[in-house]
């Protein structure tokens, strides 16, 4: 029982990370209901930002005051130069364009930043804790109480403001949002920016995990799963399904992996998410979308 506890906290733990990754997707798609390939390139930028300008003597504040400016102007950036000119044209064209965004952003960080591995260090050692028998891992605890605090202000902010209000217009009709004056072009920029904040916040905390590299953009690829089980348009379902991601492959490696030779990590979540397409489309929290014929 200690054995299946220690691996079921682990991995719930493990798996805020993995939500951190998809809430960003979250925002943009409930925004615009377009999948933004780019968002594992922005994750990618903010975290090597940060780790140049504290490795050339930046103070952290500083760093990390600087790298939300540049977040903030890309995000402003993006939405003049990318979104505004394609307003009206089809998911297919939009997400095309965020593929082509998230090349563009990898060459300019590579050739202003480089290419070699950074290490990162956000004073939170990765040291193990013990509740009786069960070990827990302080790295992964503190990085679920981020997430937790994250979608509380990302609750209120979208629950409690003006601003979250017309987003949720936005995202439920965008020609009615339009009727009633909302300044579409102002809000994707606000939630360019918030997604960039929280990929700041995702590629700082993995970095220091694994060091600031160029694979940290491929984490992209670890929140389809997520997002599938969770749901496209919840924020609540990003961390849900994080969390049965995260477990699942904790459990599925501990008591599977034996009989299969082990390896289950890379594609469990994978099979997962095939799962839930057959039997819930839309994700455990995910909006059903109906349309008239």
């Amino acid at each position: 029982m200690s054995l299946f506890l220690e691996t079921l906290i682990g991995g719930v733990l493990a798996g805020t990370l993995y939500a951190l990754v998809a809430i960003g997707f979250v925002l943009i798609y409930k925004a615009s209901g377009v999948f933004n390939y780019a968002q594992g390139s922005i994750l990618l930028f903010g975290a090597l930002a940060f780790v140049s300008l504290k490795d050339a003597g930046v103070p952290v504040a500083g760093a990390l005051a600087i790298t939300v400016g540049l977040l903030i102007v890309t995000a402003i950036a993006i939405e003049r130069l990318l979104l505004r000119p394609l307003t009206n044209r089809s998911p297919l064209t939009l997400f095309m364009a965020t593929l082509g965004l998230s090349y563009v952003a990898e060459g300019v960080a590579q050739g202003f930043m480089g290419s070699q591995v950074r290490a990162l260090d956000l004073g939170i050692e990765d040291l193990p804790m013990f509740l009786g028998d069960i070990m827990i891992s302080q790295f992964d605890l503190i990085a679920a109480g981020v997430a937790a605090l994250l979608v509380i202000a990302l609750s209120l902010l979208f629950n409690r403001t003006r601003i979250g209000i017309q987003l949720r217009g936005v995202a439920n009709d965008t020609l009615a949002a339009l009727s009633l004056g909302i300044d579409i072009n102002r809000i994707w920029q606000i939630v360019w920016a918030v997604a960039g904040l929280v990929g700041l916040v995702s590629g700082l905390l993995w970095g220091a995990r694994q060091g600031v590299q160029f694979s940290l953009s491929l984490v992209v690829l670890k929140a389809l799963p997520v997002l599938i089980i969770g749901g496209f348009t919840s924020i609540a379902g990003a961390i849900v399904g994080g969390v049965v991601v995260g477990a699942g492959e904790s459990l599925a490696e501990t008591y599977i992996g034996p009989f299969l030779g082990g390896g289950i990590t890379p594609w469990f979540a994978y099979a997962l998410a095939l799962v839930f397409l057959f039997i819930r489309p839309a994700g455990l929290l995910g909006e059903r979308q109906i349309e008239r014929v």
